[in-house]
């Protein structure tokens, strides 16, 4: 189990729209160098539903070899097709993958049978461990707490990203957690109450610019030192929030383009802020002490 701050990683692009794999190489020395705990990719924020397989798999083999053992590997692997799904998740493990992140079905929306057969088929087929993702913003589905609970049962799923926002409903996982099941917050602006109540980490768009802070503030708290952790986590709030003010990775790409990590331009559908909103960016993360730290 991975306690501690993973990093939700971007997925850096030429400005002709290609995959930065020298970028990707600088960004993995930057979170080795920042005391990051994992890496994710091909997530949400690493713009996922645009990369091809071909994409998806040299970015894979690139950071496995980059991280050479030094850092868990976790890929994103989700589709809302379960035989798609499990090739994936036998791919990326093959590749190197450590664990894989599996989101809810999205689109299709099926039933709370519908979950339970789609998560246990994918389990039964994967050669690592499996984290599930919630978040019900990106897919339109709730995951029911009853399928939470049967599911936390799989030996090859191990945990969650819980990201739905909600800590009536995070309290209610929370219930699950145990030695072979944990709670990662899927939302960083909830990163200390999502520990509280029993997690373990964050698996965070914030590290992709402030990856040290996010490293310590998860420690802080696992160490004992509340007023430490509480006092990063209300001092983050202004830039967390910005960086969810639009869709991400618009945001988060933006900032890193600002504070000079590789990044670059998004792929449609996704666009980049204007120049006015990189401009208030600007202005906040020189106000925070991130710009030029």
């Amino acid at each position: 189990m991975i306690k501690g701050s993973i990093v939700a990683l971007i997925t850096p692009m030429t400005e002709t729209g290609a995959i930065d794999y020298n970028g990707l190489e600088q960004l993995i020395d930057f979170h080795l160098n920042e005391h990051t705990d994992g890496l994710l990719i091909l997530g949400t924020t690493g713009e996922s539903p645009t990369l091809t397989q071909e994409e998806e798999e040299e970015i894979l083999r690139t950071t496995v070899k980059k991280v050479a053992g030094r850092l868990p590997v976790i890929a994103g692997a989700g589709t809302n097709a379960t035989a798609e799904t499990c090739r994936k998740v036998q791919r990326f493990a093959e590749l190197g993958a450590d664990q894989v992140l599996v989101i809810t079905p999205y689109y299709n929306k099926t039933s709370e049978a519908g979950l339970l057969a789609h998560f246990k088929t994918i389990a039964d087929a994967s050669p690592v461990p499996i984290i599930l993702y919630h978040v019900p913003a990106r897919t339109g589905l709730r995951l029911p707490i009853r399928v939470v609970e049967q599911l936390a049962k799989h030996s090859m799923i191990i945990g969650i990203k819980e990201a739905s926002g909600d800590m009536s409903y995070t309290m209610e996982v929370a219930r699950f957690v145990n030695e072979s099941f944990v709670l990662y917050s899927g939302n960083d602006d909830l990163t200390l109450p999502i520990l509280s109540v029993g997690g373990i980490g964050v698996i965070s768009v914030w590290a992709n610019i402030q990856p040290k802070i996010v490293h310590e503030l998860v420690h802080d708290f696992n160490e004992g030192r509340l007023g430490a952790a509480k006092e990063k986590q209300l001092g983050a709030l202004p830039v967390i929030n910005a960086l969810f003010s639009e869709t991400n990775p618009i945001p988060v790409k933006s900032a890193m383009n600002i504070l000079g990590l590789p990044a670059g331009p998004l792929r449609l559908p996704l666009v980049s802020l204007d120049e006015k909103q990189i401009k208030q960016l600007t202005v906040l993360l020189k106000q925070k002490g991130v710009y030029g730290q």
